[in-house]
């Protein structure tokens, strides 16, 4: 179907079908057409990006996560 025949078959829908179909536009629109990370600040960017990334480098108490997370809960849960 061309764009002009689309278009004459919404203009011919009631205006309640026209609205359902602006929604549903909408609709594939952000599912297909993706904005990039720079065009949308919406975006959450991936945790990589982040300028908290490595924060906490040179903190000693944490350089085995695993185990600085298992003291945490032992110190706080354990009688």
């Amino acid at each position: 179907m061309s764009e002009k025949e689309l278009i004459k078959q919404l203009k011919k829908l009631p205006t309640e079908a026209q609205k359902e179909a602006a929604v549903f536009v909408e609709f594939l629109s952000k599912k297909y057409l993706q904005p990039s990370d720079e065009t949308d600040p919406s975006i959450k960017k991936s945790i990589l990006k982040s300028s908290f990334r490595g924060i906490w480098k040179d903190r000693v108490d944490m350089q085995d996560s695993t185990k600085w997370v298992r003291e945490l809960r032992k110190s706080r849960f354990s009688e």
